[in-house]
């Protein structure tokens, strides 16, 4: 029998400390969190110390700590909410939407090892019993997004902690606030030491935990770029998982629909709820010549309404800054290359405060933009391209290296289930946000937006090996071709 929770004590291992690491308000420019680095090495070491006897605990007993984790940040869910605000710009209602989120998140990852990752056994009076169980694979590494720095991490981190498996988690370091408070969340439900690491850093120390040979799988979220830096690191290890999250360039079709007003106000979550900073944002969308003029101007419309501010701002803003000054810049730059390049500018995106990464949200049609260029451009900006037909709209949406969501507004049931057949992405939706959240479901995409091992509710199946075995209770055996008679 493996060990009970109260086997393993909970205290931390110390870990050599390095260099100190500070996260900036993008909405203030203020520092609000201070800490170190992490010894790497240290952390890895910690994880592979702890995971034999973390592998032998009972899955009830792991789950159970998945529950009191789950206590615990529900506990502080509003500080960890207005730390979350206050990290990564946005709104402190979509701060405290993505920790309810979370939440679900941790009960949808028991159900989904009970339904994944469980033992099954077929039985047979003569040949035995096959059986299949699930192993851990060891010491996984997740790294996550600033993006979604508490809903990210902990739908990786308990689907691989509930397989068995030791973590070393890995936060974005302009979310290093976030990562802390939710280690010492995993600190405080009881998980044994060495079973949670917590490491900090920038992309130098996600580079040397994929880069360790102690490591047996990576669940990493991130941009398509730094995605394939960890697949190219990888790629003489077929023996260790990989999973890959990666970003995207997510075409949204509007399509004959009386409707819209309605319609609008789908393109507007879709391309610029957190500020447009989700892989899952609408990035391009493609609308019909015939409706073009009228759908484009009821979402400027409602685009011009849009509040921007703080996260506590009042009145309440739809949307925060950029993360950054850098972000900032790059769209704005790339707004006036696709305007230099024959894009003609529906709502135009300023820069809002001198100091500030706060940007407008921006419209552009670059319908006659020759070689549009494929990159996910992480922000509050929306292209726009116009089509003759039906055909046409799908082989737009399909112009791209990535495949991580696509939309279709409007349409008749058959141009759904066609647009359903020859789009290629992980998620497609239809009359709904490109956004949406989809509990106890997949999510990941193809080409560049993944490698075809997708998070969500089959993050599971990137953290734990099925065995098969064939069985019998006594040994009974025999030959019947080959042989010769006994000498």
């Amino acid at each position: 029998m493996g060990a009970l929770i109260g086997d393993m004590k909970p205290e931390t291992i110390p870990l050599p400390r390095s260099e100190e690491i500070v996260s900036i308000a993008p909405a203030t420019g203020e520092a609000i969190w201070h800490g170190h680095t992490t010894d790497v090495a240290g952390a890895i070491a910690a994880a592979r110390a702890a995971w034999p006897r973390w592998a032998a605990m009972p899955l009830a007993n792991r789950v159970e700590l998945a529950r009191r984790f789950s206590n615990e940040l529900r506990r502080v869910s509003p500080s960890l909410a207005t730390t979350c605000a206050a990290e990564t710009g946005k709104p402190l209602w979509e701060a405290h939407k993505e920790i309810e989120n979370a939440l679900a998140r941790i009960d949808q990852a028991t159900k989904a090892h009970a339904e994944r990752a469980s033992q099954r056994k077929h039985d047979s009076a003569l040949l035995g019993a096959t059986a299949v169980r699930h192993k851990p694979l060891g010491v996984i590494a997740v790294i996550s997004p600033f993006c979604q720095p508490v809903e990210s991490p902990i739908s990786q981190c308990i689907p691989a902690l509930i397989a068995g498996n030791t973590v070393l988690f890995k936060p974005s370091e302009r979310a290093s606030a976030c990562g802390s408070l939710i280690a010492e969340c995993a600190t405080r439900a009881g998980y044994p030491a060495g079973v949670v690491n917590l490491v900090l850093g920038d992309g130098t120390a996600g580079a040397a935990l994929v880069a360790d040979g102690n490591i047996h799988g990576v669940l990493f979220t991130g941009s398509s770029h730094v995605g394939q830096m960890v697949a190219r690191r990888m790629a003489a290890r077929p023996d260790r998982l990989m999973s890959l999250n990666l970003g995207g360039n997510t075409p949204l079709v509007v399509w004959d629909t009386p409707l819209i007003e309605d319609a609008a106000v789908l393109v507007v979550q879709s391309a610029f709820a957190c500020a447009g900073q989700r892989a899952t944002a609408a990035r391009r969308l493609i609308v019909a010549d015939a409706m073009a003029e009228p759908l484009l101007a009821a979402v400027k419309r409602l685009a011009d309404r849009i509040i921007v501010g703080a996260p506590d701002a009042e009145p309440v803003p739809f949307m925060g800054p950029v993360i950054s000054h850098d972000a900032a810049d790059g769209l704005t730059q790339s707004f006036i290359w696709l305007m230099s390049h024959g894009g003609r500018p529906i709502k135009h995106m300023q820069r809002l405060h001198d100091r500030l990464p706060f940007v407008s949200p921006a419209i552009i049609d670059v319908t006659d933009v020759a070689d549009r260029p494929d990159v996910e451009l992480y922000g509050p900006l929306l292209q726009v391209v116009r089509v003759a037909d039906f055909d046409a709209a799908i082989a737009e949406a399909n112009a791209t290296q990535y495949g991580l969501a696509a939309g279709l507004i409007g349409g008749s049931p058959q141009e759904y289930n066609r647009f359903w057949s020859h789009v290629r992405a992980g998620a497609i939706h239809w009359n709904r946000p490109t956004t949406t959240d989809l509990p106890m479901a997949p999510l990941g995409g193809l080409g560049l937006s993944g490698n075809l091992r997708p998070g969500g509710y089959y993050t599971v199946d990137g953290c734990a090996v099925p065995v098969a075995s064939a069985e019998m209770e006594q040994p009974r055996a025999g030959i019947g071709a080959g042989f010769g008679p006994e000498v």
